[in-house]
């Protein structure tokens, strides 16, 4: 799309009425809106309704009434409105592209990807919605005969990040959907619109009024206390930090709701003494520079063993320093933005402290001198100090730090030795790769493969990476209720 028609999808998504309610949008009830920023040039792209605890108990009022009728729907019905929104989400993925490289920063290449990533979750849990099993079984005493089943949970809250804003969404709503749940939607206050689009096509598909609510806002606090405080809320799942997951853990317990959580991840990427370095190499430009290292499962730590150490290093520096950085809305740009003015000084604090602790820049690309947004450039760091910065937070954003190694347990120590464990990635010979991805401590491990993702699996971590799984049968079953019944025969 080109600049003029891209204003235009903006402006026909009317921001200035975001709140989305029984398929229709209106003004947040206070009148209030916020700027979505332009992070690659920090204008305003334009002004969205702000969401206050009216409008989200609106929403929520919305949503329970619709709840019983959408339960009561076969399921065969719900997958078909599902499939259609799939259709008509890959018939727009240019659209929704251009979206998410405007007001997330992402490259555009990037944000094809993600369009048909987040649509795919629509056609799966389309196939998923009428494969609702159950079990019959005859008690060891005898007398009775035991039938399970599964029912909707109820409305759920669903607050969804930033850095994949559609797909998070997808991910969220189409299981919701398909167990026979109504949602409310809470998207981050710097990419609303594409959730904004997404509601569109939803009404398109046939998703009766009250199914799914959406309630932009900057006053994030607000809107998840009105929702958790509210019994008719039986569900929050949330995609985020694991600060922020804490807090909401906390907002859930006075009421026993329940939680599905994806929190923060940091990834290790282990390269073995038997590796493919040049299958690496590719792994890791995936792992570490998709979205810009804006994600969750992004290899944020990479481990070399010494005997290959050297031939990586000098090929990965030669990747980095030719990457594009520019504006994800170019065409040739490789690497967009970070989201933020935050994002980017945190990461500049985070680079600067692991350069006192004796770190040493291998390799940058170059930044465009022409842009006045939050770029960061991608940057090869060798890292002597296992404790160091770099290795013990979470960048999300293009600083690739390595660290070398020799001993195995050694290298288990320092990638076990965290209190995240979302994702890691393994390369070497097979024998030896799946053998150390069993002692990993991870929810998902890529064993000579640098992406994880995938609508037909379970996506999740342990410790403090959350609680759950989406994706795959079991991201149908967070979103269900299991009932029994005990049968006199």
């Amino acid at each position: 799309m080109d600049s003029a028609e891209l204003t235009q999808y903006v402006a026909d998504l009317e921001p200035a009425k975001a709140i989305w309610i029984n398929n229709s949008g209106r003004p947040a009830a206070s009148g209030e809106t916020f700027p979505v920023i332009d992070p690659a040039t920090t204008n305003t792209i334009t002004e969205v309704s702000s969401g206050t605890a009216a409008d989200a108990s609106a929403a929520l009022d919305a949503a329970a009434k619709a709840q019983p009728g959408w339960a009561a729907r076969s399921p065969r019905e719900r997958g078909e409105i599902l499939r259609r929104a799939w259709e008509l989400m890959m018939a727009s993925t240019k659209e929704l592209a251009s979206l998410m490289s405007w007001e997330n920063g992402k490259a555009y290449t990037d944000s094809l990807g993600e369009a048909s990533y987040a649509a795919e979750f629509f056609r799966w849990f389309s196939e998923e919605a009428v494969r609702s099993d159950g079990d019959f079984a005859i008690p060891p005493a005898g007398g009775s005969r035991t039938l399970v089943t599964a029912r909707p949970v109820g409305v759920c809250a669903l607050i969804t990040p930033w850095n994949f804003p559609a797909a998070m969404a997808t991910r969220k709503i189409a299981p919701a959907l398909a167990a026979g749940n109504a949602v409310v939607l809470k998207p981050a206050s710097e990419t609303p619109l594409t959730a904004l689009a997404i509601m569109r096509i939803l009404k398109e598909a046939g998703v009766p009024e009250g199914v799914v609510n959406l309630v932009p806002s900057r006053h994030s606090a607000e809107i998840s206390e009105t929702w958790l405080a509210d019994p008719r809320v039986r569900l929050v799942s949330f995609t985020g930090s694991t600060p922020v997951g804490r807090s909401l853990l906390g907002l859930a317990a006075p009421r026993v709701v329940n939680t599905a959580m994806e929190l923060g991840g940091n990834a290790a990427f282990v390269v073995g003494a038997t590796a493919d370095v040049d299958a690496a190499i590719e792994g890791l430009m995936v792992a570490k520079f998709r979205n810009g290292g804006q994600a969750c499962t992004a290899a944020n730590r990479i481990y070399l063993h010494k005997d290959i150490k050297e031939e990586f290093t000098q090929k990965l520096c030669q990747r980095v320093t030719a990457l594009k950085v520019g504006a994800g809305l170019d065409p040739e740009t490789e690497i967009g933005t970070v989201v933020n003015e935050k994002a980017m000084r945190g990461m500049n604090e985070l680079l600067s402290s692991a350069l006192d602790q004796g770190a040493k820049v291998l390799a940058q690309a170059p930044l465009p001198s022409d842009l006045a947004g939050y770029f960061v450039a991608p940057t090869v760091i060798e890292v002597p100090r296992a404790d160091s910065p770099l290795l013990q937070n979470e960048i999300f954003g293009p600083l690739a730090p390595i660290k070398e190694y020799s001993d195995e347990d050694e290298l288990l120590k320092m990638v076990n030795g965290t209190e995240m464990g979302l994702a890691s990635y393994v390369y070497g010979d097979l024998n030896w790769a799946l053998h150390l991805a069993e002692r990993i401590e991870a929810g998902m491990i890529g064993v000579n493969r640098g992406l994880v993702s995938d609508p037909a699996a379970p996506f999740g971590g342990v410790k403090q990476s959350g609680i759950g799984r989406e994706g795959a049968r079991e991201g149908m079953r967070e979103f269900q209720e299991v009932q029994y019944f005990s049968l006199d025969w």
